[in-house]
C-alpha cells in the first residue's frame, strides 16, 4: 500500500482551499477574486492553458523550418557574396577544425530547440493521461524547458555581434539573413508556449488517475 500510493498521497493548495497568485506568488484563500498583495486576478487553474500552449508551439515549429533552410548570414568580401545556413555554418566550422565551437552551436541551435519542442508536446499531451514518469519529474522537465529557453538565442547573439563589428565597406561586411529573424521568432514562440503552460494541471491529472 505504501509503495503503490505513497507517491500520490499529497495535498495541493486547491485541496485545502488556497490559490496561488501566478504574478507575485502570494497564497490567497480560494474564492478571493484579486490577490491581496498585487491585485492580480486569481484563478485556481488556467482553463485555456493548453490552447495557448499549442498555438505558440505550432507557431514556433513553423518559424523553426525557415530558420534551418534559409541563410543565417550573408557575407560580402571584395565584391563576392556568400550565404551560410545554420547547418552549413556548423559544417564549415568542422571543416576548419573548430570542433568545440561547432558542437556548442549544434547543441544550442538544433538540439536544444528540438528538445524543447518534444518536451512541451510531451507535457501537453500528458495532461489528462496517466504517465510512467512521476509528477515531480514532469515538473522538473517543465522547469528545465522554461530555464534553457533564453540560451537558445546564442545564434542570434553571434549574428548581431558579427553584423555590428564586421562592417568594412567594400572590403568586407556581414548582414543577417532571413533565418536569423525566423530563429529568433521560433525561440520567442517556444518560450511563450512554455510560459503559457499551467504546470498545476500536471498535479490534477496525476491526482485524478490516483482516485
Amino acid at each position: 500500500m505504501e509503495n503503490a500510493g505513497s507517491a500520490r498521497q499529497y495535498l495541493t493548495a486547491r485541496d485545502v482551499g488556497l490559490v496561488n497568485c501566478t504574478t507575485c506568488g502570494r497564497v490567497n484563500p480560494a474564492g478571493v477574486p484579486l490577490c491581496v498583495r498585487c491585485g492580480a486576478t486569481l484563478a485556481s487553474r488556467d482553463t485555456k492553458s493548453l490552447q495557448k500552449v499549442w498555438a505558440w508551439w505550432v507557431a514556433g515549429v513553423i518559424a523553426f523550418v525557415p530558420a534551418n533552410v534559409y541563410p543565417m548570414l550573408k557575407t560580402a568580401t571584395l565584391g563576392s557574396e556568400s550565404e551560410s545556413t545554420l547547418l552549413g555554418g556548423i559544417l564549415e566550422l568542422i571543416h576548419h577544425g573548430s570542433f568545440g565551437i561547432a558542437a556548442i552551436v549544434f547543441f544550442a541551435s538544433i538540439v536544444i530547440p528540438a528538445s524543447k519542442f518534444l518536451a512541451i508536446a510531451y507535457l501537453a499531451l500528458g495532461i489528462g493521461k496517466q504517465s510512467r514518469i512521476t509528477t515531480h519529474r514532469r515538473h522538473q522537465i517543465y522547469e528545465v524547458v522554461e530555464f534553457v529557453g533564453r540560451w537558445s538565442m546564442i545564434d542570434v547573439f553571434v549574428v548581431a555581434i558579427l553584423t555590428a563589428l564586421v562592417q568594412l565597406g567594400s572590403a568586407a561586411s556581414i548582414h543577417p539573413g532571413i533565418a536569423a529573424v525566423s530563429f529568433a521568432l521560433s525561440v520567442a514562440f517556444t518560450m511563450l508556449s512554455a510560459q503559457s503552460f499551467d504546470a498545476r494541471l500536471i498535479w490534477d491529472a496525476d491526482k485524478d488517475h490516483a482516485i
